[in-house]
């Protein structure tokens, strides 16, 4: 039995036992620790892969568990973390015995997830950078919000977390970029010379200096930071050609 083939997949399942136990705390409305174990889902996650190419023993069988596991750590866990956020802002809004639906629009970013996995996975275009906004990146925007709506000073960020014409917005936009048709730079390194890898480095750069400077709000604007600086480097590509 060749144990060696089997490392990235547990590496996967990492992602996976993270993800089905930050759901567990995002349902019992726990968003710090439900961040904390989506990050480190995350952080399996990109150590599988990592793992794979290391190793050479990348396989069908990887791809589809990878996609599994992010369905649960950056789709199930999203959504119902809006859905929560929702549910807190319409509290009181209703009467008791009236339905509220408003709070299961947050489950589109659970349903946007599954579709922009289900289509990674039969893309070849997708090897080397990514078409639409990957799942994590819109995971650890959505963790991000509880987060600054609990712990940061900034009342202009607070108040717009509390805002559901806000948290709609971001749901239906985040949504549309998983699956829209936005070639989007990777962070995987061929090789590390400064002017081959230009956009990474800068986005390194920046995303550090916001972390340092502005915390949790530094996240949505890293993600956002990653979508513009995407775009530019696009345009100026096709100006080059």
């Amino acid at each position: 039995m060749n144990l060696k083939k089997h490392i990235p997949n547990l590496i996967t399942l990492g992602n996976l036992f993270c993800g089905t136990i930050a759901t567990i705390f995002a349902v019992e409305g726990d968003f710090v620790f439900a961040g904390l174990f989506v990050l480190l889902g995350i952080l399996f996650d990109f150590f599988d892969g990592f793992a794979a190419r290391l190793l050479n023993v990348s396989g069908e069988l990887g791809k589809q568990l990878d996609s599994l596991a992010d369905m649960v750590t950056s789709g199930v866990v999203p959504g119902i973390i809006v859905y929560k956020l929702l549910v807190e802002n319409t509290s009181g809004l209703y009467d008791f015995n009236e339905f509220n639906y408003l709070p299961f629009v947050g489950l589109l970013l659970t349903l946007g997830a599954c579709y922009r996995l289900a289509k990674f996975n039969i893309d070849t275009r997708q090897s080397d950078s990514f078409i639409g906004l990957p799942t994590p990146a819109m995971s650890l925007f959505i963790i991000s919000l509880p987060l600054i709506q609990e712990y940061s000073t900034v009342e202009f960020a607070q108040n717009l977390i509390g805002n559901n014409y806000f948290l709609i917005a971001i749901t239906l936009l985040l949504t549309y970029l998983m699956n829209a048709e936005l070639p989007l730079f990777s962070l995987k390194f061929k090789e590390y010379s400064i002017k081959k890898n230009m956009v990474k480095y800068l986005f390194l750069l920046v995303s550090l200096l916001l972390i340092i400077f502005l915390q949790y709000i530094s996240i949505p604007l890293i993600i956002i930071f990653y979508v513009v600086l995407s775009v530019i480097s696009n345009f100026r590509k096709k100006e080059t050609v």
